[in-house]
């Protein structure tokens, strides 16, 4: 009879997730558990609702070894463009709605001609598109902002699903909310017999079982308290749900596609990809123009969150963004990288900030610890593959 083979945890799989953990605990003994509230759990969702979706499209650009600077250019067009319709042509939400997604459209068939068919570096394109939206920002709206916007559009950043609050403890609790905790925590339970059973079959190496249980109950802890504050505030946000979907979606593309497995040949060796018979021109190009649709989607969600468009809505969006892909774990030379861990690091970013305002840091000191967060990361990467070489 075979002995079975067991092997520990992969801790590094884990690092980001288990640094996002840390960061979260950290400033709540800085603050005094503020950071702790239902109110403050709530606000950073939907705080880094935009920067989630702006993340997970950053992050195929990034896969292909490039990024993209214009996203916050095109975020504050595409909400222009939804307040300039909304408020002085006062027309139909959908109306403003496909506009701005048929802009982020236009303008990632912009970028992704360029980049793509004419070979123009990506950094240059991109660089063109955040000047040249900027710019078409202000003359948009000259300088002034456009609202209040209608309280349909605004459902979209800040409202709310369906709830069924009950009488608890001091207050209320969200009921759906609850059975949302329980249907997350039997997906994650199921998932991991799953794993089991898999590796049992094919006669991998097992996790200690130990190990396993103490996994399952940290990742199960996490959901219940995260959703445990929303369900004592106002349930869960519509904005959550749309990042769910979209989370969701580009997972089950990058992992279990063809158009994935070629994002991530493109990045990891080119000419490579090219005699495989790959047509990267046209990878090149769907990756930016989906960017350009995903921004967009993130100006309009922007947009309803601040229930106004503003001229310096979207500045530094890409900054963020980007720093999202690289802390989340993908490869500065592309190839490498998963959308778990682009929505890790946005969540990373967003902690970190929601940290320092609550602790009183200004906005100065806060820039320095997000760029000494994202060299560490990057730094880590790099020396990491180094080693392995």
């Amino acid at each position: 009879m075979n002995k079975k083979k067991v092997v520990n945890l992969d801790m590094k799989q884990y690092g980001m997730f288990l640094a996002l953990v840390a960061i979260f605990v950290i400033f709540a003994v800085l603050t005094g558990g503020k950071n702790l509230s239902p109110a403050n759990i709530n606000n950073l969702v939907m705080q880094n609702g935009y920067v989630v979706i702006l993340a997970v499209g950053m992050l195929l650009c990034v896969l292909t070894g490039n990024i993209d600077l214009g996203v916050g250019s095109v975020v504050a067009v595409t909400g222009s463009a939804a307040g300039i319709i909304l408020v002085d042509y006062k027309m139909n939400m959908w109306v403003a709605i496909l506009v701005a997604l048929l802009i982020g459209l236009a303008v990632g068939i912009f970028a992704g001609f360029f980049i793509a068919y004419l070979g123009i570096p990506p950094f240059v394109v991109t660089l063109a598109t955040m000047l040249m939206g900027r710019g078409l920002t202000y003359t948009m709206l000259q300088a002034q902002t456009k609202g209040p916007l209608p309280d349909d559009f605004v459902f979209i950043g800040a409202g709310f699903l369906p709830t069924m609050k009950v009488p608890f403890a001091d207050g209320t609790i969200d009921l759906i909310t609850i059975f949302v905790a329980i249907a997350a925590t039997v997906l994650v339970i199921f998932a991991e017999f799953k794993s089991i059973a898999t590796k049992k079959k094919y006669g991998f190496a097992e996790t200690a079982l130990w190990q396993l249980v103490v996994k399952n109950a940290v990742f199960i802890f996490i959901i219940w308290f995260f959703f445990y504050k929303l369900a004592r505030w106002n349930g869960l946000p519509f904005v959550l749900l749309l990042m769910a979907i979209l989370v969701a979606i580009y997972a089950f593309v990058t992992s279990k596609t063809v158009a994935g497995r070629q994002i991530y040949a493109l990045g990891g060796n080119r000419k490579a990809a090219q005699l495989s018979g790959i047509d990267t021109k046209k990878v090149f190009f769907w990756v930016y123009v989906n960017m350009g649709v995903l921004s967009a989607l993130a100006g309009i969600v922007l947009a309803a969150r601040n229930a106004s468009a503003t001229p310096k809505a979207g500045d530094g969006f890409e900054m963020d963004a980007i720093a999202s892909c690289y802390i989340g774990g993908a490869a500065v030379a592309g190839g490498a990288g998963t959308i778990t861990g682009a929505v890790v690091g946005a969540f990373v970013m967003g902690i970190l900030n929601n940290g320092m305002s609550l602790y009183g840091w200004t906005t100065d000191i806060q820039k320095i610890v997000k760029g000494a967060v994202l060299l560490g990361a990057v730094t880590f990467d790099v020396i990491s593959k180094s080693k392995k070489k």
